[in-house]
């Protein structure tokens, strides 16, 4: 299995820049989400490596095959690529397998040789009871599936994925985010999904590039960029926390308890060091008087079913979002110790 190498792509639309300079090293076998806000250039990539949109600047290579370049456009139906659309983009007037296989039919491909593949693509997505059905009879996860089936079934060197769940329920959305984990165990493709939610990248993919306005913000793992977020903007878009301004740590520094608790008390005019402080790592003590913690007042209290959420506002006037087994009542003031933090690079 071949790796995917994108090296500085860049597209222009006339004076806007779509994409700038993004380069991304894809290990063979992984499952890479692309993440980001709308408008900020993921969908344009993808398309870009489907061989829908040629390139302004920059080179995408599969193994040691340039698919893209300025000088070199290889089509996309000689890329060895699949690709599964928000709109699964079924044929009604054909049956499930029929749907499945149309790819083999492309290529002549007939007789046992087909049905054989379109069958182990249908076992692979737990749709082989359904071979005959259109696909009007189908659930909107079970049409999911198919259009999955009808990427594998080509062998196809890397799938691409464009918001596939974008159309679903949550509860089926749910679901699927099991049926991808278990397609992309069972067949070890390489993977290349779009998706504008946080919560489906971070439950997905192996590694996860951010990106905003056409640029890479961080490309890491999904724990990384939830521990260990690069900037501000990061912090913000990947789970929930809270910014605070610290005189203490660097970027890319995490503070352990007893330094972010300085750090925090000192004069505002040092406090230049932004730092994020996710809920779980913020320790509500049972009494107000204690000298340790820091004071602050509930604002609010949500109850979010295993736990309540709780918004603060600390002495400074900054905002803290903490977690606790009970409600707490509004406006009250309550004690508090936060156990880490993470320093980050100033927003651009």
């Amino acid at each position: 299995m071949a790796g995917l190498m994108i090296d500085r792509v860049t597209k222009r639309f006339g004076e806007q820049v779509a994409v700038d300079a993004l380069s991304l090293d894809v290990a063979p076998g992984q499952f890479v989400a692309l993440l980001g806000p709308s408008g900020c250039g993921k969908t344009t990539m993808l398309r870009m490596l489907a061989g829908f949109e040629a390139l302004s600047e920059g080179e995408i290579r599969l193994g040691g095959r340039t698919l893209a370049s300025r000088e070199q456009h290889v089509p996309p139906e000689r890329r060895h690529m699949a690709m599964v659309f928000q709109s699964y983009a079924l044929w009604p007037h054909m049956s499930v397998a029929d749907n499945v296989g149309y790819p083999l039919k492309v290529r002549r491909l007939e007789g046992d040789a087909y049905r054989r593949r379109v069958a182990q693509a249908l076992d692979l997505v737990d749709l082989a009871a359904y071979a005959e059905r259109s696909p009007q009879e189908l659930s909107g996860g079970q049409r999911q599936r198919v259009a999955l089936a009808r990427c594998l079934v080509a062998d196809p060197d890397v799938v691409l994925l464009d918001e596939p769940l974008a159309n679903l329920d949550r509860h089926l959305r749910a679901a699927m985010e099991l049926s991808f984990r278990d397609f992309h165990r069972r067949t070890g493709a390489t993977m290349i999904y779009v998706t504008h939610d946080q919560s489906e990248a971070m439950s997905l993919a192996d590694r996860i590039a951010v990106m905003r306005d056409g640029r890479l913000e961080q490309w890491a793992t999904p724990e990384a960029l939830y521990r260990q977020p690069r900037s501000a903007w990061v912090a913000s878009f990947i789970g929930q926390g809270s910014l605070l301004q610290v005189a203490a740590g660097r970027p890319g520094q995490r503070l352990e308890e007893d330094t972010l608790m300085r750090g925090l008390a000192a004069v505002a005019a040092e406090r230049t060091q932004p730092v994020l402080v996710r809920p779980e790592h913020v320790m509500l003590l049972p009494e107000l008087s204690s000298q340790r913690g820091l004071r602050a007042r509930v604002e609010s209290a949500t109850f979010r079913g295993e736990r309540y959420e709780l918004h603060l506002r600390l002495e400074s006037g900054e905002a803290l979002l903490a977690y606790h087994h009970a409600a707490l009542v509004e406006g009250h003031d309550v004690a508090l110790l936060l156990r880490e933090g993470w320093c980050l690079e100033p927003d651009r």
